[in-house]
């Protein structure tokens, strides 16, 4: 099997997983990548258990491995008045879906500058953003205004659009001749 096809089997089975919550069967493999024998869908099973894609339990079933970015969801924790907490694992989440609900329209940028900060986006953050033109009011958006590009609340008064600082220090921006919305703001992602 060449490297591309491979690659193509390996993604379609992801795929599966990330829209089923469950792995498929060999049935279901064999289907999916048009296999006609069960012998096939084991070589590529256990090509993807080398790999380190999936593993096996005992008794044949294919379990995801830490490669499909899933983290343990323990619960929740006080940000008041410290309470007990149960340690047991409730589930487990994968930040790529949890962050980014149209993979195919969706990019992430670095930050720069502080005219969010009041929402609380500060440089060198990365936001998730959305490719869409169609903002409501009130989104944070990725726009060029006038040549420029930058980030700001999408704001409409009446047949007025200007975008908007998150930060007293600066200014709303009204568009001289052009104002084009390229992306809609889904999620903030800061390391410490």
């Amino acid at each position: 099997m060449s490297e591309d096809k491979y690659i193509s089997y390996k993604n379609k089975i992801l795929n599966f997983y990330r829209k089923n919550r469950r792995m498929p069967g060999y049935k279901e493999i064999m289907a999916m990548v048009g296999f006609r024998s069960k012998n096939a869908v084991y070589k590529l099973i256990n090509k993807l258990v080398d790999d380190e894609i999936v593993d096996k339990d005992s008794s044949g079933r294919l379990t995801p491995m830490k490669i499909f970015g899933e983290t343990p969801l323990l619960g929740l924790v006080e940000a008041g008045i410290p309470t007990t907490v149960d340690p047991s694992t409730l589930d487990t989440i994968n930040l790529d879906d949890y962050l980014i609900k149209n993979k195919e329209a969706s990019y992430l940028l670095e930050v720069k500058g502080d005219s969010m900060i009041d929402e609380g986006i500060r440089e060198g953050d990365l936001v998730v953003v959305e490719r869409r033109g169609d903002p409501k009011d009130g989104d944070i958006v990725i726009a060029e205004v006038d040549g420029g590009w930058t980030m700001k609340y999408f704001k409409r008064k009446g047949n007025v659009v200007y975008l908007k600082p998150a930060n007293k220090n600066y200014s709303p921006i009204y568009p001289t001749y052009d104002l084009k919305v390229a992306a809609i703001v889904k999620g903030v992602i800061r390391k410490y």
